[in-house]
């Protein structure tokens, strides 16, 4: 069983941070407070109707309205310092941001489409080589290569269907 420590302090920090408190946050997106209360009967899914209201969609199909909750803008500064306070947590520095490793946007883009390396290569004409030298950054797209791979993330279907009327 899991156990939480939430005591007026933590719960003050977590409002002045996410603008929500915990009782709400627990009600909107807790299993183990469903669990906790036998008259509402198991969650199904969370979703936000297109009205934007969110709502509980019960095992059986039925629809219940949260309670919207404002949340509160907060200033760059105080967004800082939020962050900084967060002990468990906290914003990197720029050594550690300076460690961690890129990923290529090509990769990035590949991934989003849902294609192998191989059939991404095939698709928009680009050399299997050339594009794992890309995604494992032992060379970069030149200027026309990254304006290609703007465009195939823009609209890749009107990319491929070009490539294909062209090749035909």
């Amino acid at each position: 069983m899991l156990t939480f420590e939430w005591g007026a302090e933590k719960a003050q920090a977590n409002y002045r941070k996410h603008g929500i408190g915990f009782e709400t946050a627990t009600e909107v997106s807790s299993p183990l407070a469903e669990r906790q209360r036998p008259n509402v009967t198991t969650i199904r899914a969370k979703t936000r109707k297109t009205d934007g209201k969110l709502v509980r969609v019960h095992s059986d199909g039925r629809e219940e309205e949260l309670p919207s909750v404002p949340i509160r803008e907060m200033a760059d500064a105080e967004m800082e310092e939020a962050a900084r306070s967060d002990t468990e947590n906290p914003p990197l520095s720029a050594s550690q941001l300076a460690k961690m490793r890129r990923v290529p946007r090509v990769k990035t883009l590949r991934r989003a489409l849902h294609l192998t390396q191989e059939e991404f290569a095939d698709r928009y004409h680009i050399p299997l080589g050339t594009l794992r030298d890309w995604e494992q950054g032992r060379s970069e797209p030149d200027q026309p290569a990254r304006a290609y791979l703007k465009v195939i993330a823009r609209d890749p279907e009107a990319v491929r269907r070009a490539l294909r009327s062209a090749a035909e």
